[in-house]
């Protein structure tokens, strides 16, 4: 019994043995793969780390304020109305724009569609999309209003939503809405931008820049209705004859109100990813007066929200708006003269041409307005409109003033053309050229002009005023001279004549 009692023993504890080895082998493993790990940062952080790394061109302007280290590629901070560009870091570089890019197709539906239009989904529509992407499930023939389809692409970012967006939209297949997309992009000030589908789901050939996303930006946060959609919770879409299920999604930007990252002054944002486009972000911000529109694209989640908060601090905290016309006194016109601001030259009456007083330019709050240079510009056209002066800072475009006439008179009133038709008198008025008169510079020549004809003047009566005695009796002596010497060469008829 004994033997077998301590052969038992023996059993047991070789397995604790055993388990001891076994236990200090994985401590060992894991010990050795966190060394292994810590020693060999992973394909994520060797990305992060190269392209916080990367230069920041704006940090590169003289007087510029530093702007923040940013883990995004591409990185982009712009005023909303005059197109300053506040931050920049690669903001040409082609970049995949994932969802980001529905802003601009949501934007074309507003501007080419009303809102209780009704859109079919196609077979196309549904089946392109592929089931691991954002989607609503929404089934072949099924119909929504247009209306319900924009909250589905922004709050849901639904890739068939799109699809069937474009497909109403350019009346056929969903890739003949690309030609509209790029037409559209280009209208917006676009330069380093291809859509060839309206979601962004991946395609070599679909790419675009931060430059570009900001452009679209602009026109698409001056949609009131558009912003309100991207901020709303949760999608509710309920039932109807034409569609059978109550659809609720929720919103899973983050740095809408409730999120982890909300921001306060948050206007609108729209959110994408996909593995080769990584994650993005483009949203706008408006704070004391100024609305700043913010693009990050490939950025490394939860990095998107990290940078655009902090890229809108720098922003807010470091530029103010100026009023041209409440800060402008004078400035050269092509160097061509002086424009002054105030009344006219009389002091008494309105002025002919005025500063737009709703116009104002961007600068670093720790930059005078008086070093921000000017040019002046005639080549623009509108009613009331006379030139546009843009401001600039070291090369960097801050902004522009509009310069009107003051009257009611316009380009049509002054030439108006008597004859011809209306597209005529258009073409008359646009080539009729516009003269404009220095008031100060004529008035200046008319004075110097009569300065010097009064100086003439005012000599001439000293000479003939003030000249000495001997002058005089010199000049008298010559004349009485030559008229003897004449009368001496002339015959006397009265000589053989004895009166």
């Amino acid at each position: 019994m004994r033997r077998y009692a301590y052969a038992g023993s023996g059993k047991k504890f070789i397995r604790k043995r055993l388990r001891g080895i076994a236990v200090a082998a994985a401590f060992c493993l894991l010990f050795f793969g966190r060394l292994t790990a810590f020693a060999e940062p992973s394909e994520t952080e060797r990305r992060i780390e190269a392209q916080r790394a990367m230069e920041i061109q704006s940090n590169l302007t003289e007087n510029w304020p530093s702007g923040p280290v940013v883990t995004a590629e591409s990185a982009i901070l712009m005023e909303a109305e005059t197109g300053t560009i506040l931050y920049a870091k690669n903001i040409h570089q082609h970049q995949y724009p994932a969802s980001t890019t529905k802003i601009l197709t949501t934007l074309i539906a507003t501007e080419r569609c009303s809102m209780d239009e009704l859109v079919t989904f196609s077979h196309e529509a549904v089946f392109d999309t592929p089931r691991d992407s954002n989607h609503i499930a929404i089934d072949e023939g099924e119909i929504l209003t247009m209306e319900q389809c924009l909250n589905a692409i922004l709050i849901r970012s639904a890739n068939e939503v799109a699809f069937a967006v474009a497909e109403h939209i350019a009346g056929d297949s969903w890739h003949n809405f690309a030609d509209i997309m790029n037409e559209r992009a280009k209208e917006l000030g676009c330069v380093d931008s291809n859509f060839v589908n309206p979601n962004g789901l991946p395609d070599e050939n679909h790419y675009t820049s931060a430059y570009d996303l900001a452009m679209i930006g602009r026109a698409f946060f001056a949609n009131e209705m558009l912003c309100q959609i991207t901020l709303t919770k949760r999608l509710d879409i309920p039932p109807s004859e034409n569609q059978p299920d109550h659809i609720l999604e929720n919103n899973s930007m983050q740095i809408i109100p409730g999120g982890k990252y909300a921001y306060d002054y948050l206007i609108g944002c729209k959110t994408g990813y996909t593995d080769a486009a990584r994650s993005c972000l483009v949203s706008c911000a408006e704070r004391d007066g100024m609305r700043l529109i913010c693009v990050v694209l490939h950025d490394e989640a939860p990095c998107q929200y990290e940078d655009t908060l902090s890229l809108f601090e720098y922003g807010f905290g470091n530029f103010e708006k100026i009023n041209v016309a409440q800060t402008e006194t004078k400035y050269d016109i092509d160097s061509t003269g002086l424009f002054y601001g105030g009344s006219d030259i009389f002091g008494s009456s309105a002025p002919l041409l005025a500063l737009n007083r709703d116009d104002f330019i961007i600068l670093p709050r720790t930059v005078p307005f008086e070093e921000a240079q000017s040019v002046i510009s005639y080549t623009e056209t509108g009613e009331n409109l006379a030139a546009v002066i843009t401001y600039t800072y070291h090369g960097v475009n801050v902004g522009r003033v509009r310069v009107n006439f003051t009257g009611q008179q316009t380009q049509t009133q002054i030439f108006n053309p008597e004859d011809g038709t209306e597209n005529e008198k258009e073409g008359a008025e646009k080539k009729k050229p516009v003269i404009y008169v220095n008031v100060i510079r004529v008035l200046i020549g008319i004075a110097i002009l009569g300065a010097v004809l009064l100086a003439a003047i005012l000599l001439r009566l000293f000479l003939k005023k003030f000249q000495f005695a001997g002058w005089k009796s010199r000049l008298k002596w010559e004349r009485n001279n030559r008229r003897r010497r004449k009368r001496a060469k002339r015959p006397n008829r009265f000589r053989d004549y004895d009166f």
